[in-house]
């Protein structure tokens, strides 16, 4: 193949990623501030099918994955097909589970993590299919508001404590109060180009 053919070869590879992107679905927010990466943002009360598992973050993320999306592709008692929303986000919590926005993976005093998919916004906690798989938890989070760091990248563990101390730093100089631990929120799919990928930690605070 040759250059100019690779080059739309590619070309035609990333547009036809972001068509795809644009068409699905985030939680609406509402901006309270943005300053640079750093946001505050109000999220109203959102359903979610959420997932506990074992391992690694990254590991943790495919499992997690792996069994919401069983989930939202059939695995259900109507054989439903329920349609992908973003972002997986990823948390660490103590004894209970914080408040959170999007899909999420949170760890636990334990090791374990609890990973979430924020559903659709036409549904709600009556109107969802029941799950197939008894790990798969479906509950309703109340409205809350984050304080949000954005970055891009492929969020390796080092990133993610990095960005998550920056973001706790920013709270605290702003003298907000926080609810909970730091989640990370990551928007593509796992074959994006690193440079490409949406990352966000975000974490609850007072408002």
């Amino acid at each position: 193949m040759t250059v100019k053919r690779w080059l739309l070869a590619a070309s035609m590879v990333v547009m036809t990623w972001a068509s795809a992107t644009m068409a699905v679905e985030e939680p609406a927010f509402r901006q309270v501030l943005r300053d640079g990466d750093f946001d505050i943002r109000d999220y109203p009360a959102l359903v979610v099918a959420e997932v506990t598992v074992t391992g690694g973050q990254k590991d943790a993320a495919s499992k997690g994955f792996r069994l919401l999306a069983g989930y939202i592709f059939g695995g259900n008692k109507r054989r439903q097909g329920i349609a992908m929303t973003a972002p997986v986000t990823q948390q660490a919590v103590s004894e209970k589970i914080a408040m959170t926005a999007p899909v999420a993976q949170t760890q636990t005093a334990t090791g374990e993590w609890v990973v979430r998919f924020t559903m659709p916004s036409a549904y709600s906690l009556q109107t969802l299919p029941v799950p197939d798989d008894p790990r798969v938890r479906l509950r309703s989070m109340d409205p809350a508001r984050f304080a949000v760091l954005r970055f891009s990248g492929l969020a390796l563990p080092g990133d993610v404590e990095a960005k998550s101390n920056e973001l706790l730093a920013q709270v605290k100089s702003r003298r907000l109060r926080t609810i909970g631990p730091v989640s990370l929120a990551q928007y593509n799919p796992p074959w994006t180009l690193w440079f490409m990928r949406r990352n966000e930690v975000m974490v609850e605070v007072e408002r």
